[in-house]
């Protein structure tokens, strides 16, 4: 084992599309959506201890004071049980810069980070496959954090096709501070006509015009059930939509995050100054840049 220390970024994901058809037997809904990472996230940092542990600090990690297990220890336990060796012997601290219940994957990037941080410290033999199998054990967006690249996703969102063909897009993610439990989004999803788990077709992507125009023939099923639940997170889609240069404006999985294409990284920026608020977190990102 290499005594060193290793810091990662998690990064926050953001649904660019996301379609979803009606509840299965399961419990689970079918999917297809368009993922892509921002090149901000959470920072998992993992040294050599004699026990596994986790520390949660950073600017949101008041917000899981008191939990007693979380995903990435969930997964870390996993990771373990497939290498034989039991818990992993690494302490971890986990920077939480993302906000809380964001719709943001979180949880699922610090856990993908984790892991794939974790195998390389302790020099684990497992391949990219075993890695993958192991990230399942945190939920069905396990294997496409620990990716973490531009990629379609299909099923209940672990059948993963990686989609190079978008070109990177800057972007601005806002949230309002106001939490969108998952749960209580898709019940009211359930709760009136539901989509179509389909999946467009695919054009050139020549242009950013031509990438606008056919994200925004797209939608998010679960934005009119998270509004349902949280109405007040409409004023994010609302100012972010007013804002000079954007084009496209949409929440990202099931809320509350709002994000916004731009053409240029300057008019992201601009746009971040016009947003800014005390009570609001707001950043420009390049999507699929990493």
């Amino acid at each position: 084992m290499t005594e060193t220390t290793l810091t990662v970024l998690a990064p926050a994901k953001i649904n660019l599309f996301l379609h979803v058809g009606a509840v299965r037997e399961d419990g689970y809904h079918p999917l297809e959506s368009l993922v892509a990472f921002a090149d901000v996230g959470d920072r998992v940092t993992v040294e050599p201890s004699d026990h596994l542990s986790l520390t949660v600090g950073g600017p949101f990690g008041a917000a899981l004071a008191g939990e007693g297990d979380n995903l990435v220890l969930k997964g870390l336990r996993a990771l373990g049980a497939a290498a034989g060796i039991g818990d992993p012997p690494v302490s971890v601290f986990l920077d939480k810069r993302l906000p809380i219940a964001a719709g943001l994957g979180g949880g699922s990037s610090d856990a993908g980070a984790a892991i794939r941080a974790t195998a390389q410290l302790l020099n684990l033999s497992l391949d990219e496959a075993a890695l993958e199998e192991v990230s399942r054990a945190v939920g069905a967006d396990g294997p496409m954090c620990l990716r973490a690249r531009t990629a379609y996703a299909s099923g209940v969102g672990e059948v993963l096709e990686d989609m190079p063909r978008l070109p990177p897009l800057h972007a601005v993610l806002l949230n309002t501070g106001l939490p969108s439990p998952t749960g209580d989004v898709y019940r009211a999803y359930d709760s009136a006509p539901v989509g179509q788990a389909d999946r467009p077709a695919e054009p050139d992507f020549a242009s950013f015009d031509t990438v606008i125009d056919w994200l925004s023939a797209q939608r998010n099923d679960l934005e009119a059930p998270a509004l349902a639940v949280t109405p007040d997170i409409a004023e994010g889609l609302e100012v972010m939509r007013l804002v000079p240069g954007c084009r496209l404006a949409r929440m990202s999985g099931s809320g509350a995050t709002v994000f916004g294409l731009f053409e240029t990284r300057e008019e992201a920026i601009g746009a971040t100054l016009m947003l800014d608020r005390v009570d609001w977190w707001v950043r420009p990102v390049v999507l699929g840049a990493l």
